[in-house]
């Protein structure tokens, strides 16, 4: 990793706020007060008691995929996964839908009955507005499609909260100034100056700085391996158009495109000893 690359790395965490997916994770996992109080307004809802998924993963079996969930707290008859997505990847909605099977699957022990299973509810924090229809917030439960109101009632509920929407037009001063924290970094309440404070902390805590770095180095080999497959990819098909259009051996084709020899004789379906 050469030192620009570092040096880009250590500039990024120092300007990470409450909107970094990392931060936001270690604020809300240690400091569940402010978590729960979180819950509350996003879903108008008051909180008794919770718990905190111990395990950052949940493994169902080892041959399927496994999902990390921001953070996932757990009530007596209620689940909640809370995700901050900073960027559209356009697979939201499924990937709400997958979270909120798997949470379900987590909740209900073998043998239980369906209705022991707990309300769930998939919220996704969202920093631009995926469904484009100007909302603050979308709300989505299973509904007849043929009379449009008949409820299905297995009370499964995905919440999309739109940031930037929410800071503008939201009524809830104490919820406003949440997502005016998060898309500003300035606070404008009590509880935003103490998630504002927990942020600073996290940022001292050199454990957590030594992950995200970590975190950040593997990304950028992912993304340059996924760039050097994709050059690979494209060496290999113009050496294929030498070979068939022009007669080049594989051998020249390969070394005039830059091309892995083996994987282009492996396109040809040539024995490499060929």
């Amino acid at each position: 990793m050469n030192q620009k690359k570092e040096k880009a790395f250590e500039k990024e965490w120092k300007k990470a706020t409450l909107a970094n997916n990392f931060i936001f994770y270690k604020v809300m996992r240690h400091h569940q007060d402010a978590c729960k109080q979180l819950l509350e307004m996003l879903l108008k809802i008051k909180i008794r008691k919770m718990e905190m998924h111990n395990e950052e993963t949940i493994d169902l079996d080892h041959d399927k995929k496994g999902i990390r969930l921001d953070v996932f707290v757990k009530e007596a008859r209620r689940m909640h996964d809370i995700e901050l997505q900073v960027v559209n990847t356009k697979e939201l909605p499924k990937r709400a839908r997958y979270y909120a099977g798997l949470m379900a699957l987590d909740s209900l022990k073998d043998g239980e009955p369906y209705k022991k299973l707990r309300d769930s509810h998939v919220i996704f924090i969202c920093m631009k507005d995926i469904f484009k229809a100007g909302l603050p917030v979308y709300t989505f439960e299973n509904i007849c499609k043929e009379n449009g109101k008949t409820k299905l009632n297995d009370r499964d509920f995905k919440h999309f909260f739109i940031a930037p929407t929410c800071a503008k037009i939201i009524e809830d001063k104490e919820l406003k100034a949440f997502f005016e924290l998060l898309v500003s970094n300035k606070p404008g309440s009590t509880y935003t100056s103490t998630l504002k404070k927990y942020v600073d902390d996290a940022k001292q805590n050199m454990q957590w700085r030594h992950q995200y770095m970590t975190y950040l180095r593997q990304r950028n080999y992912d993304l340059e391996q996924g760039r050097q497959e994709g050059r690979n990819e494209k060496a290999i098909e113009d050496a294929l158009v030498l070979i068939n259009d022009f007669n080049a051996s594989p051998e020249v084709a390969a070394k005039k495109m830059n091309a892995p020899l083996e994987k282009v004789l492996e396109a040809l379906k040539v024995p490499a000893n060929v």
